[in-house]
């Protein structure tokens, strides 16, 4: 099975492109990639982006999309308004789910994108993809509201989000206190997903990697429900893992690799 991810490219290995294909091959899916940046990063910060040309982008999804059986696609974030309409023109029809991480704000909680990209995102996109998988913060900036609270709170931005068209994963770890970590799952159904919150730093690309295990579990042929259960239980368990590795000073990236090898050193 073949998942492709339409992401930016993380010099630390983390978050990006790098993170999407790690958590492909864990997973067991052939991982190919269309890359829209090239970042300048590792654990302590991002220090430079190129942008790809849009002509470039859409060269490299065609040159993908017409050689190899692309079961799943997953897409990260997009800087270019030109890069969205590319991918609203590229994916009309194309029948394949699409797992869209909507990311717009840094976990320092600066913004990342403009608001005529959010609108963009928003109201062209979005009806492009099976499932979006936002943050608190990102869910606040799409509605232009402030960020959720509660439980309640959530499960109301959720349902506004699934009214744009596609099914939504509202993750939760922002939210304040707790020994569980809380996601909620709406398709029709809201389904609220519960996993323990794990003490450590070592957080880097949570939300490229949940979302990419979501899109292999969806190129392996799983409902949207399992395939996002499975992704949740995926993510909690390279969380879980994140503190056997040792990379770099700062906020290092979670064990994509947890359930076949080790470092410690």
């Amino acid at each position: 099975m073949i998942a492709l991810t339409i992401a930016g490219s993380d010099s630390g290995g983390g978050a990006g492109i790098q993170a999407d294909i790690k958590t492909f091959s864990a997973l067991g899916v052939y991982g190919a990639s269309v890359i829209t940046a090239i970042t300048a990063q590792n654990t302590l910060g991002v220090t430079g982006v190129h942008a790809i040309p849009v002509e470039m982008v859409a060269a490299q999804f065609d040159a993908v999309m017409s050689d190899l059986d692309v079961k799943a696609i997953k897409i990260g974030m997009l800087a270019d308004i030109a890069v969205i309409d590319l991918l609203v023109e590229r994916l009309d029809g194309i029948g394949i789910p699409v797992v869209l991480d909507p990311v717009m704000v840094a976990a320092s909680g600066h913004r990342l994108v403009t608001e005529d990209t959010v609108a963009a995102l928003r109201d062209r996109l979005f009806a492009r993809a099976t499932i979006i998988t936002p943050n608190l913060p990102e869910a606040a900036v799409i509605l232009g509201e402030a960020e959720a609270e509660t439980l309640a709170e959530m499960e109301a931005q959720a349902a506004r989000l699934a009214a744009f068209g596609p099914a939504v994963l509202l993750k939760g770890g922002h939210l304040e206190g707790g020994e569980e970590s809380v996601d909620l799952f709406v398709d029709g159904d809201v389904e609220v997903l519960r996993s323990p919150r794990i003490a450590t730093r070592n957080t880097h690309g949570t939300g490229c990697t949940l979302s990419s295990a979501i899109a292999a579990n969806l190129a392996k042929g799983a409902t949207l429900a399992d395939a996002v259960r499975a992704g949740k239980t995926y993510i909690s368990s390279a969380i879980a893992a994140a503190d056997r590795l040792k990379i770099g000073k700062g906020h290092g990236p979670v064990h994509h690799f947890h359930a076949f090898w080790d470092e410690t050193a």
